[in-house]
Parts: C-alpha cells; structure tokens; sequence
C-alpha cells in the first residue's frame, strides 16, 4: 500500500483543498482511504464523499500511539493508497514545547512522509526558507516534496520553485495559480459540511473546479512516487474485531442539522453490541430505542424545522422523563434546552428570535456568543451514564448554554471551557449533555458504559 501525509505551513494555506481534489483523482484509479489529523467534523465529510470511503481521525492529544495505529490500520483495510490530511499548521498542536496533537506527531506515529503545502502569495525565495525551517525544525519529519499555492505568474512560479528545489533538494510537485475557485464555502465554524451543501449546484461546481484545476497544476504522477510503500501488520486484534450479536437499540440523530459524528461510532456502536437505528430531528417521528445519541452540527441554521417538529420534541422530553438514556454533544445539548435565542446581528437577522427547543433542560441556548476552540481534559463522574473516566476531548462552539444553576453535571474540566466554570455534561434522569466532543475508540469505555446503560433499562 502507497501512504503519505499532506500537511500546510499555516492555517488557510490550502492543503483542504489540495487533500480533497488529490484523493477525488486518485480514487478514479484506486482505493483510496483518507484520514484526518485532530477533531475536525467537517474536512471528513468531503473526503469520504469524494473517496466512497468513511474518512477516519486519527489525534495525538486525545488518543496514545496504539490506539492511533488501530484506526489507521483498521481504516486501510481494502485500500491501496492512504492519504492523510493535516490540521492547521504541521506543528501546530495543544502545547508550545511539545508535538502533543501535532500533525507531526502523526506522521512520526505512522512513518509516514510529509507533502508541505506552502502559501507563497508575495514571496519567491523566502519560501525556501520556510521549507527549510520546517524541514530543520524536527529531524524526525521527512519533507518529501512541496507544492506551492497562491502563485501569482510565471515568474512568480519559477523563482519560488528554483530557490526550493536548489537551497532545500526537495522537488516542487505543484504550483497552483492565486484563483477565487479554490475557496470552499465558509461559515462561522468552519466549512460547509458536505452533507448540507451536496445537490446545490454552485457547490457542487465548486468542488468539481477545484478538482480540475488541482488535475491542472499538480504532477499527480510525481505525487505517487513520492508516497511511502507501507506493509500493514497484523491489525486484527482490534475493537473493531470484537463480534456482539446486537441486543440493544440506540437512535442516532442524523440529517442536515445534526451530523457531526466521528466515523469510528458507527463501528464502536456494531462492535459492542448495538444497531444504530438513524432518524431526522428536522422531518422525522422519534423511533423506538433503549437509547439515543445526538450529537453536534448546526441546528441553530435549522431553528424553524427544529421548532416546527413538535412531535419530535415532545417526544425526546417524553423519553428522557421516562429516564431512557440520552447522550447529547455541543449542537445536541443546544436541542435539548428549552428554546434558542438567535440575537440581532447573528447571520443579519434585525431583532432577537426565540425558538422552542425539547425543554428537557431548563434554560436556553444564546446565539452568538464568544468563539471557543479548545481541547479538553476532565473527569466523569460514575453516577452519569457514561460511568466514571478520565477523558480527552475537543469543544468547538460559537454559542452559550445559560442552563438553572441546579444543574447537575457529570464532567469536570481540568481543561477547556464546558458549560459554566469548567463544569460540563449536564444531567437530568439519564440525560447527559456536554460542549465535550468525545471520539469513540479515544473514550471507548465511556461508549461502553453507556451502552450497557441502555441494555439494562431495556
């Protein structure tokens, strides 16, 4: 199997975009598995549409090398090329001393040789300077070539590649022209996620222009032989390996307001014994379930359906009265609250709108509130439903759950931010709700424990 990683030398240098198009043209000849560096939802949406593949994370901070090497392998398995996308810069990561949660740590993790994006807009031979600073940073990192972007020119190109390839002896494989088509559609927190966006026609053009326009201006041939040839060991004895007849029904909230699932849940969920049985907040009626999980996305851009289905609101109150186990994350814990405040100015609106939500909480949600992007640390308590642990985890939200100061919660942070004072994980019966995000084989005790919970209220 061929394997690389592609990684930028800055946030916004373009390396999303150049992951995406480069996996959907070689998925024409191959089968390509891709994977994501950190905790992002969104950049995994595209490459496994793009691919027919589901894109799998792969995290320093939150998972130790083992576990790292079990997704990986499990992830590869059927597939003649992986390609690894990055996050943010190649050494970016949780602390300013050490490679905790870096992109390179990945790479070191799995071996893997390193494609560095660069963003030259107005610079020729300071780009070979960057290189070289990168390359000289950490020994343990192999630059095996770069590919420029935002080139401005002929001249532009040729000055940039020639002080690359004579100060650092790293080939230039691509140098991609300074163009608006290159830019996917943004939102507040980041990308449109593929799903929602899919089926329009100026975004779908989009992702087929940059494609294109990738196809053009990088040697894709040279690509491939500089990715490394990879002998997979043994990757059986994992916990996706494990064989559960399953006995237990857990609803998984799924459509255009709520999908922000990391792919391993689904595996995690088949693995210990449960059918994970997929429903729409926005359209459909709450199904039968010892169980349910409703994790992030976007509802705020969604209040209207969200509100207008009131069968499925009541519904999920009804069920979480009734104590059936409910595990909500980020946009999740926003359904939960009794209504959401969209506040003048957000997305242009001129005055406050209020929308009821399923009440199950009391207290709502505020839109917009102070951007928070943070890893987090903390601990669980062994009365919530997913049992007592230690966890690592990621929160990403641009809104404020103000909930009643009764509120019991489940997780206390020694990192990162949560709901109010490093609390986290609101619970109500066997309800719990958290800004956390948690990946399943990362915290897959926690996954189990709440399983069983469900078995045994069934």
């Amino acid at each position: 199997m061929k394997a690389v990683l592609i990684t930028g030398d800055r946030s916004g240098s373009g390396k999303t975009s150049i992951t995406l198009a480069l996996s959907s043209l070689l998925s024409r000849t191959h089968t390509v598995q891709t994977f994501k560096v950190g905790m992002d939802y969104i950049d995994p949406s595209y490459l496994s549409a793009v691919t027919g593949r589901p894109c799998r994370n792969i995290d320093s901070f939150t998972m130790d090398d083992s576990t790292i090497r079990q997704i990986y392998g499990y992830g590869c398995r059927g597939a003649d090329m992986a390609l690894v996308e990055g996050v943010r810069g190649l050494y970016e990561g949780a602390e300013a001393l050490n490679d905790i949660g870096t992109t390179a740590s990945i790479a070191k993790v799995l071996s893997l040789p390193v494609i560095l994006v660069v963003s030259a807009q107005s610079i020729t031979r300071s780009a070979a300077a960057i290189v070289k600073g990168f390359c000289a940073f950490d020994p343990g990192i192999r630059v095996a070539g770069v590919i420029l972007n935002n080139i401005k020119g002929t001249t532009h190109k040729d000055k940039a590649v020639a002080a690359i390839e004579h100060y650092c002896g790293i080939p230039v494989i691509g140098a991609i022209p300074r163009m608006e088509e290159m830019q996917l559609t943004m939102r507040h927190l980041g990308l449109i996620p593929f799903r929602e966006g899919t089926g329009r026609g100026d975004f779908d053009a989009r992702v087929q222009a940059i494609t294109k326009i990738i196809g053009e201006y990088v040697d894709l041939g040279h690509f491939q032989k500089l990715m490394a040839d990879v002998t997979m060991g043994n990757t059986r004895d994992t916990v996706f390996d494990e064989h559960r007849q399953p006995d237990v029904r857990i609803g998984v909230a799924l459509d255009q307001a709520f999908n922000f699932y990391y792919a391993d849940l689904f595996d995690v969920l088949q693995a210990f014994g449960a059918e994970a049985i997929p429903f729409s907040p926005v359209h459909d009626r709450l199904p039968e379930a010892e169980g349910y999980i409703i994790g992030g996305g976007y509802p705020e851009l969604f209040v209207k359906e969200l509100e207008s289905n009131e069968k499925m609101r009541s519904a999920v109150k009804e069920v979480s009265k009734n104590g059936v186990p409910i595990y909500a994350e980020c946009g999740g814990l926003m359904y939960l609250t009794e209504r959401m405040l969209l506040q003048q100015g957000w997305q242009g609106i001129t005055k406050d709108a209020s929308y009821e939500m399923c009440g199950v909480y009391a207290g709502e949600t505020r839109m917009p509130s102070q951007r928070v992007v943070s890893y987090v640390e903390g601990s669980s308590t062994a009365k919530s439903v997913v049992g007592k642990a230690r966890f690592r985890g990621h929160e990403f939200h641009y809104s404020d759950v103000v909930l009643d100061k009764n509120t019991h919660f489940a997780y206390q942070l020694t990192r990162g931010v949560g709901i109010r004072d490093t609390l986290d994980g609101a619970m109500v019966d066997n309800t719990l709700g958290s800004y956390t995000h948690l990946h399943p084989v990362a915290s897959m005790g926690m996954f189990r424990h709440f399983i069983d919970r469900c078995r045994k209220k069934n």
